[in-house]
């Protein structure tokens, strides 16, 4: 998998273990080991700027996801889609904010946002109560299985 990380920010960010867990969600999620993404992140100004293009919406925001070929993890016998997953946007200085909200770390923050942009990259949604339960229960079980992988950091 190729994952591309960009750190337009100007923040302190562990760009190196977001590219890991990136890599480590992809694999788990089965997705074609030539596939690629990019995470982009970006100022407060930068994100206010997309968030108010692309949603219509004013102020920052802490993640937007841009899908590129609407690849979707394969069913357990399928074969894996080859292709560009798209585009993660992070904003660190407003996922920082709000992780004390969230009983996180700014770093647990950014994992848990990078996981959340890469599944609606893949087609997940929160819109409904089912949707949202799916998502979030898939969410939880990679984060989990991430901090087992590096030995319960």
């Amino acid at each position: 998998m190729t994952v591309e990380l960009n750190n337009e920010s100007g923040e302190q960010v562990d760009t190196t273990g977001l590219v890991e867990l990136a890599t480590f969600a992809l694999a788990r999620l089965r997705i074609h080991p030539l596939a690629e993404l990019s995470v982009v992140l970006v100022d407060e100004e930068t994100m206010s700027a997309y968030h108010e293009r692309f949603m219509g919406e004013p102020g920052p925001t802490d993640v937007l996801s841009f899908p590129m070929d609407e690849l979707r993890a394969p069913a357990d016998d399928d074969d894996p889609p080859e292709g560009l997953l798209g585009d993660i946007v992070l904003c660190p200085a407003v996922t920082s904010r709000q992780a004390a909200e969230h009983g996180r770390s700014a770093e647990q923050e950014a994992e848990y946002l990078l996981v959340h942009g890469l599944l609606h990259l893949l087609g997940h949604d929160h819109a409904e109560p089912a949707e949202k339960k799916a998502m979030f229960d898939l969410k939880d079980a990679i984060l989990a299985d991430w901090a087992e992988e590096r030995g319960g950091r």
